[in-house]
C-alpha cells in the first residue's frame, strides 16, 4: 500500500496542475521513490487536469462564421483546438515527444478517423464499430500532412502526431477543411516548435461564381473543388484541386482571388495564440549538418560531385552509383577526421554539399543534370493495344519513367459502393470509374515486400483518377477500372499514369470527350529561412526523381488541350508567393500541349468500336407476368443463368433488365437461356373474366396446380378459390391429377405476375362464357402464330 506521505504528494500535485491550452506555465508532477522510499516530485512537460479558461475566436470566411476554440477539451495534449462551421465540429490534437526519434526525417503522423456517431449513424459491420481505414480518411490525412509539414523547423526529428476527431457532422459543411484549420490551431496553441499558423479554405465554382467553403449541395453542381492552404502574407503552402475541365484563366482567378480568404483564418489563430500566451519549448537538438564537417566535405568531394552532375551521359542508375561511390569514400575520410561525430552528422553533411552543388547548377548556370534546359521535356514514346485480349492498354514512356496502363470493363454492379457512414460524413457516393496505381519495388531497382496499397500509392492513384474522371461519359454502360503499373520510375509517375490512362481509355473505345496529359514542374530557390524571404528561383519542367528530392516543390497539373482537370502542389518551403504558382501553371500548360501533340500521333481519338473480346451490354424487356418465371424460386433461375454463362442481370425498372456479358458468346448463351424460360405463353392472350377448362397437374396442401394449355407453366389455384365452403385440402372435393375443372380468369397479380384463377365464383348462378384453348392455341418456339380462341355457351 502507498505511504501516507506519497498520497499527500500526489494530492498536492493534482492541485498544482494547470491547463496547457490556457497558455499558463505547465507543470505536471511525477513521483519516484528514492532508495529510502521517500517520494520526490519531479517536474515534467505536458498538460494537467484542472480546467483552464476557454479561449475562442470567430472568423468570417466567405460571409459565414467559423469558430476556433481551445482550453475545454483534451487538455493533456500538447495542443488541442475545436473548429466549428455551422453544426459541423472537428477537434484536432497535437502531441510531440521531447526525446528525438531514431528516424532521419520528420516523423509526423496525421490520422483522420471517421466517427460514425458524429453523423448520427451506427456502423453496419458485424462488430458495429469503426473497423480499418477508408481511402477517404487516408487521402484527407495526406492533405493535412502536406499542409503543415513544411512549417516544422529543419532538423526537427521528434515523433509528432496530429489526431482529428469528428465531433459532429451536419451533412452540409465538410469536415476535412475544418480539420486542416484545426491542425494549424492545435500546433500554434501548443509548445511544439512550428512556424505557423496556416489557414485553409475550399473554393467551388457554381454558376460561374467562386464560392468559399461551399455546402454539399453547392459542391454537387460545382465545376471546381479547390483546397488551398496558405501561411501569413498569402504564402501558398498547399494546393489540391479537381476541376471539370475548366479554362485556365478561370482556374487562376479562383486561386488568386480566394487565397486571400485564408488570411482571415490565419489572423484569427494568431489572435487566439496571443490571448493564450503560448510559449514554445526549447528543443533538445535540431539534426542539422555541423558547419565544420560540411566544410571538410566541400574540400574533399565538391569537385567530384560537380563532375558527376555535369556528366550528361549518366542515367538514373549510373548517376546514383557514382554519387554513392563518392559518398563512401568521403565518409571513410570524415570518420578518421571526426571520430566522435555521429553517423547521421557525416551523412547529412555529404547530403548538404551534394544538394548545394546540384541546386547551384540550376540557379547559376541554368543547367540540369541530364543536359536539358529548364523548360524541356524528356523523350516521350507511346504505344497502344499492347495485348489483344485486354479491353484496352497503353505503354507510356517519358525518359526513364515507364507506365503500363490497362482498362477493364465490368457491369454497373461492380462499381465502388460507398457505405452509409462515408456518404453521411464525406458525401462520397458510388462511382463507376476508378484508377488503381501500383508501384512495385523493381521500378526503382529495389527489393521489398509486396503488400496492400500504401498511402503513397493511394494518393498517386487518386490524383491520376481525378485527372481522368471529367472526360468519362456519364452514361457509359460499364464500370471502368484503369490499372496503372509503374515499371520504371524516375520522376512524375502519377502524371505518366494520367497520360497512359488516357491513351488506354481511347484504345478501349471509351468515348472520352478529350485526351488528358499531365506534367510535373519543380522549383529550386534561394531562400532565406531566417527572414522567410525568397531571393531567387528557377522553375523546372518535367522533373527527374533527383530534382524532386533536391528541389523545393512538386507541382503536378493535368488537363486537356482546353482546360484543367487536376492539380496537386507539395512544398518543402514554408510558403511561396502566388506569382510562382501562376508561372508554374503557365509553364505546365505549355508542356501539357506538347505532350498531347505527341500522344495524338499515336492515337488521336477514341476507337469507334470496342474490341471483340470485350464485354457486351443489352437491355431485355420481361413482361410483368414473366418476372417470377425469369427469377425463379429463391432466384434459382438467375443464379443458374449467372453460373452457366457468367452474365450479370440488374433490374432497371419493373419490366426492363440490363444484361452484362463478359464476351459476345456469353451474351448469346444468356439470350437463349432467357428465351427458353419465358417462351411458353408469350403470344397467348387470355380474356379477363372468361372461363377456361383447366387440367390439374399436381395436388398440394395449399391447393392444386393447373394448366390452361399444354405449354403453360402450372399456376396455383388456392384452396380459398376452390369452393364456396372452407376446405383444408383439395382431396375434400375429390380433386385428382389429370382431372379437368372449370376456372375463371381474373388477369395477373401486378406485383409478381401470377395468374389469378377462381373456381369458387363459378358456383354462383351467374351466366358464364366458357373459353377452350386447344393445342393449336399454345406457343411453340419456331411454330406458327396461334389461332383465335373458340367459344361456346
Amino acid at each position: 500500500p502507498p505511504r501516507p506521505g506519497a498520497m499527500a504528494v500526489a494530492a498536492s500535485c493534482r492541485g498544482l496542475s494547470v491547463g496547457a491550452a490556457s497558455g499558463r506555465a505547465v507543470t505536471r508532477w511525477r513521483r519516484f521513490l528514492l532508495p529510502d522510499g521517500a517520494p520526490q516530485p519531479v517536474p515534467a512537460r505536458s498538460a494537467a487536469a484542472e480546467p483552464g479558461p476557454r479561449c475562442a475566436v470567430t472568423v468570417d470566411v466567405g460571409g459565414r462564421k467559423m469558430e476556433v476554440s481551445s482550453g475545454k477539451l483534451a487538455r493533456f495534449a500538447d495542443g488541442a483546438a475545436v473548429v466549428q462551421l455551422g453544426d459541423t465540429a472537428v477537434m484536432v490534437t497535437a502531441v510531440s515527444k521531447t526525446k528525438p526519434s531514431v528516424s532521419q526525417f520528420m516523423p509526423l503522423v496525421v490520422d483522420y478517423p471517421t466517427n460514425s456517431a458524429a453523423a448520427g449513424r451506427i456502423p453496419t459491420n458485424y462488430l458495429r464499430r469503426e473497423i480499418g481505414t477508408t481511402d477517404r480518411e487516408i487521402l484527407t490525412s495526406r492533405v493535412i500532412d502536406r499542409s503543415i509539414r513544411p512549417l516544422f523547423p529543419v532538423g526537427y526529428f521528434y515523433d509528432t502526431q496530429i489526431l482529428c476527431n469528428l465531433l459532429a457532422v451536419d451533412g452540409v459543411n465538410g469536415p476535412d477543411v475544418l480539420a486542416i484549420n484545426g491542425a494549424s490551431a492545435a500546433l500554434a496553441l501548443s509548445d511544439i516548435p512550428w512556424n505557423g499558423p496556416i489557414g485553409a479554405v475550399r473554393v467551388g465554382l457554381v454558376d460561374g461564381e467562386t464560392v468559399i467553403n461551399p455546402t454539399r449541395k453547392q459542391m454537387s453542381s460545382s465545376l471546381l473543388n479547390l483546397v488551398v492552404a496558405a501561411a501569413p502574407q498569402n504564402q501558398v503552402v498547399m494546393l489540391e484541386a479537381t476541376a471539370e475541365n475548366i479554362l485556365q484563366q478561370d482556374f487562376c482567378h479562383a486561386i488568386k482571388v480566394r487565397v486571400k480568404q485564408t488570411q482571415h483564418v490565419v489572423e484569427g489563430i494568431q489572435q487566439l495564440v496571443k490571448e493564450c500566451g503560448v510559449v514554445k519549448r526549447t528543443v533538445q537538438k535540431l539534426f542539422v549538418a555541423p558547419e565544420e564537417i560540411v566544410e571538410s566535405v566541400k574540400k574533399l568531394a565538391s569537385d567530384k560531385i560537380y563532375a558527376v552532375f555535369t556528366d550528361f551521359s549518366h542515367d538514373k542508375v549510373s548517376r546514383d552509383e557514382a554519387i554513392n561511390k563518392i559518398r563512401l569514400e568521403t565518409e571513410e575520410q570524415l570518420k578518421e577526421k571526426f571520430p566522435e561525430a555521429e553517423p547521421y552528422e557525416i551523412m547529412e553533411s555529404f547530403n548538404a554539399v551534394s544538394k548545394d552543388i546540384f541546386r547551384n547548377l540550376i540557379l547559376n548556370e541554368y543547367r540540369r543534370c541530364d543536359g536539358r534546359d529548364l523548360t524541356s521535356l524528356r523523350d516521350i514514346k507511346c504505344e497502344v493495344n499492347m495485348f489483344k485480349m485486354l479491353h484496352g492498354s497503353a505503354l507510356f514512356q517519358r525518359g526513364q519513367t515507364q507506365v503500363l496502363c490497362t482498362v477493364t470493363f465490368d457491369s454497373i454492379e461492380s462499381s465502388v459502393k460507398s457505405d452509409l457512414i462515408s456518404t453521411a460524413v464525406s458525401g462520397i457516393k458510388d462511382k463507376n470509374f476508378m484508377l488503381h496505381y501500383e508501384f512495385p519495388p523493381y521500378a526503382t531497382n529495389e527489393i521489398g515486400k509486396v503488400t496492400g496499397v500504401n498511402r503513397r500509392e493511394l494518393g498517386h492513384g487518386a490524383l491520376a483518377e481525378r485527372a481522368l474522371k471529367p472526360i468519362i461519359p456519364q452514361d457509359f454502360p460499364f464500370t471502368i477500372r484503369v490499372t496503372s503499373e509503374v515499371l520504371e520510375s524516375n520522376g512524375s509517375s502519377s502524371m505518366a499514369s494520367a497520360c497512359g490512362g488516357s491513351l488506354a481509355l481511347m484504345d478501349a473505345g471509351v468515348p472520352v470527350s478529350s485526351a488528358v496529359a499531365g506534367v510535373a514542374v519543380g522549383l529550386v530557390t534561394k531562400y532565406n529561412l531566417e527572414g522567410r524571404e525568397l531571393e531567387d528561383y528557377r522553375l523546372l519542367t518535367d522533373i527527374l526523381g533527383i530534382e524532386d528530392y533536391y528541389g523545393d516543390m512538386d507541382f503536378k497539373m493535368a488537363g486537356t488541350s482546353k482546360g484543367v482537370t487536376a492539380l496537386q502542389v507539395d512544398l518543402k518551403l514554408p510558403g511561396i508567393p502566388i506569382k510562382i504558382i501562376m508561372e508554374a501553371i503557365q509553364q505546365a500548360t505549355a508542356a501539357k500541349r506538347e505532350i498531347l501533340q505527341i500522344m495524338n500521333e499515336t492515337l488521336a481519338k477514341p476507337r469507334p468500336n470496342r474490341k471483340e473480346s470485350g464485354p457486351v451490354v443489352e437491355t431485355v424487356r420481361v413482361p410483368l407476368s414473366k418476372r417470377l418465371r425469369l427469377v425463379g424460386p429463391e432466384a434459382s433461375n438467375l443464379k443458374k443463368l449467372q453460373a452457366q454463362t457468367g452474365v450479370t442481370l440488374s433490374q432497371l425498372d419493373e419490366e426492363t433488365y440490363s444484361v452484362f456479358a463478359p464476351t459476345p458468346s456469353a451474351m448469346h448463351e444468356a439470350r437463349e437461356f432467357i428465351r427458353e424460360i419465358c417462351k411458353d405463353d408469350q403470344e397467348v392472350n387470355l380474356e379477363f373474366g372468361a372461363v377456361y377448362t383447366a387440367t390439374i397437374t399436381e395436388v398440394r396442401d395449399s391447393g392444386v396446380m393447373v394448366k390452361l394449355y399444354p405449354n403453360m407453366t402450372p399456376a396455383l389455384l388456392h384452396n380459398s378459390q376452390l369452393d364456396q365452403r372452407k376446405i383444408k385440402h383439395p382431396s375434400a372435393l375429390g380433386l385428382e391429377v389429370g382431372q379437368e375443372i372449370q376456372v375463371k380468369y381474373f388477369g395477373r397479380d401486378p406485383t409478381d405476375g401470377r395468374m389469378r384463377l377462381s373456381r369458387k365464383v363459378l358456383q354462383s348462378p351467374a351466366t358464364t362464357v366458357l373459353r377452350t384453348l386447344t393445342d393449336k392455341n399454345s406457343i411453340v418456339v419456331g411454330g406458327t402464330a396461334p389461332e383465335s380462341s373458340t367459344s361456346s355457351q
